[in-house]
């Protein structure tokens, strides 16, 4: 019954946020989406969370049964506050350095398919290639955790987790009214050092390096935005790309990018220094 719960709980804060999007008149992007656009986004808003995330964690679960048959529910004494602290650590920072290493050019082809909307909607959220969800450290992590005992708390943090992530990928950007008032610009000061942000994570999705708002080699946090304070990859800006997708990005198949990575390509010579790329994120790169 709790899995049944927060299956339906999870599934209306996406709603909420497709509904906020409805509303405002830009769910669609008519003017930015292609036919391959609805393709890559129908199929991993259905596939990803709905097939290939329960599988990892099921896999993960199974794996840990497997190799501790003794310890099930072994945690499940910890307090609430503890596990959830734990699945920030195991889960999202996992996640973050992830997500950072995914802009590397070895990795990047798992990504791409993120990055290639040229548009920011709840649509993209899951927009990835499977592999790079079958293979998140996080969900592993995850799986082992709620084997452990985890799974109630698991159940909250994964609601908590989604609102911000969907809200930050939202068009529909509820920090920006912040600004408006002194006080509550203190307390947005506070939450985007804290959680993504709308504002924060459009920078990520910017299309020009160029652009003083892009900033795709950072911000790369997804539930905390802590991580990318801690390690030196914050930008915070409050103001808006201009566009959104990726510089010179050479277009393939919508299926390739959802299901077989292939080494990126770029329209832009890599002799100009002027050119930069989400694929250009560490020093070793």
């Amino acid at each position: 019954m709790e899995n049944l719960e927060a299956i339906a709980t999870v599934a209306s804060v996406f709603l909420i946020f497709v509904l906020l999007e409805v509303t405002a008149g830009d769910f669609l992007q008519r003017k930015r989406t292609k036919v391959r656009d609805v393709w890559l986004d129908f199929a991993s808003g259905i596939l990803v969370p709905g097939a290939i995330m329960p599988l990892v964690l099921f896999a993960s679960a199974s794996l840990a049964q497997h190799l501790f048959p003794a310890d099930a529910g072994a945690w499940s004494a910890w307090p609430a506050w503890l596990m959830f602290v734990t699945l920030c650590i195991g889960d999202d920072l996992s996640q973050y350095w992830w997500h950072r290493l995914s802009h590397t050019r070895w990795l990047f082809p798992l990504h791409r398919a993120h990055h290639s909307a040229p548009y920011l909607s709840v649509r993209v959220v899951y927009r990835n290639n499977i592999i790079y969800y079958a293979l998140m450290p996080g969900l592993w992590v995850s799986g082992g955790l709620i084997y452990a005992g985890f799974g109630s708390v698991y159940a909250c943090y994964v609601v908590a987790k989604l609102f911000v992530i969907t809200s930050a990928h939202s068009n529909v950007q509820w920090d920006r009214p912040l600004l408006r008032f002194k006080t509550t610009r203190v307390l947005l000061w506070l939450l985007e050092r804290t959680i993504s942000t709308p504002m924060t994570h459009a920078a990520h999705h910017g299309l020009n390096g160029s652009d003083p708002a892009t900033h795709y080699k950072g911000n790369f946090g997804n539930l905390l935005f802590i991580w990318d304070i801690i390690f030196g990859t914050a930008k915070i800006t409050r103001s808006a790309p201009t566009a959104f997708g990726v510089e010179g990005l050479v277009p393939v198949p919508w299926w390739r990018e959802f299901t077989i990575p292939k080494k990126t390509s770029y329209l832009a010579p890599e002799s100009d220094s002027s050119h930069s790329s989400p694929a250009d994120t560490l020093p070793s790169e």
